[in-house]
């Protein structure tokens, strides 16, 4: 079985979480009182900015797919903040199901805290996430390997019972990386180029929209899997849309492994 023919992550609007935490990276740690501690990062809400974003980004959706048959399933994480998205999009006739493997990744005890307690009390370990991003994991929290096997729960499904239909996924930024990795075979090393990466291209923006195609964009035919691949930012005027991009998984040779290898510098010999 194949994944569907056209599968759309969507990013969730902005959150309560991310203003709180784009304020503490500017050193205003103000957000983080009491109140907003002792709550679950599930329960964060859009903002009056993001539910405008999930606003536009459904007039996009419903430009693009409708008329027609929009899409045969529509699936969103259980976190708030995702299913105030999902419904603001106000897809036509939608009937969505919630997917406990698609909330986000958890940071553990370092989910809720300002940029300054994170350096204080995490700062070793904030340091070593830079030197291996994949595997790391925070405190009690989740690596991102584990967030990969998450998304093969979910892919897993679509390919059972989803390979014929369109589909529309609304959940994370760190979610949407997972998928990424898992379709594309990326690599660890380009999943570290990506994550650390200052060109806005690179980041997954509140409503982003990332759409996998197996038909191609060309001809129409169907492939046996998802080859294709654009990014989409409605929030954006005029609207950001890239090219589709043929995706090209990787593949090594003996050499090619060795090569990949010799990055690495002999400690002991």
């Amino acid at each position: 079985m194949a994944l569907p023919i056209d599968l759309l992550l969507v990013r969730h609007g902005q959150s309560e979480g991310n203003v709180a935490r784009r304020r503490s990276e500017a050193g205003d740690h103000s957000a983080f009182t009491d109140a907003f501690r002792d709550r679950h990062s599930a329960s964060f809400r859009l903002t009056e900015l993001g539910r405008m974003q999930a606003e536009q980004a459904g007039a996009w959706l419903r430009k693009e797919f409708w008329p027609g048959p929009g899409f045969d399933r529509y699936v969103t994480s259980e976190y708030t903040r995702a299913m105030e998205t999902a419904a603001l999009l106000n897809l036509p006739n939608a009937e969505w199901l919630c997917d406990f493997y698609l909330t986000e990744r958890d940071w553990g005890e370092m989910d809720i805290c300002s940029e300054k307690e994170r350096e204080e009390k995490f700062g070793d370990a904030i340091r070593r996430r830079k030197i291996e991003p994949f595997f790391w994991r925070p405190s009690n929290g989740e690596s991102f390997k584990q967030s990969c096997l998450f998304a093969d729960r979910v892919l897993d499904t679509l390919h059972r019972e989803c390979s014929d239909k369109r589909m529309i996924i609304v959940c994370h930024g760190e979610v949407i990386r997972a998928f990424q990795v898992k379709i594309e075979h990326m690599s660890q090393v380009r999943f570290k180029e990506l994550i650390f990466s200052q060109q806005p291209e690179d980041r997954i923006w509140n409503c982003q929209i990332v759409h996998y195609t197996r038909r191609n964009p060309e001809n129409g035919k169907l492939a046996p899997y998802a080859g294709w691949v654009r990014m989409i930012r409605p929030t954006e005027n005029p609207v950001w849309i890239t090219e589709w991009r043929a995706i090209k998984r990787p593949r090594y040779s003996n050499q090619d492994l060795l090569n990949v290898v010799s990055r690495i510098p002999n400690m002991i010999e």
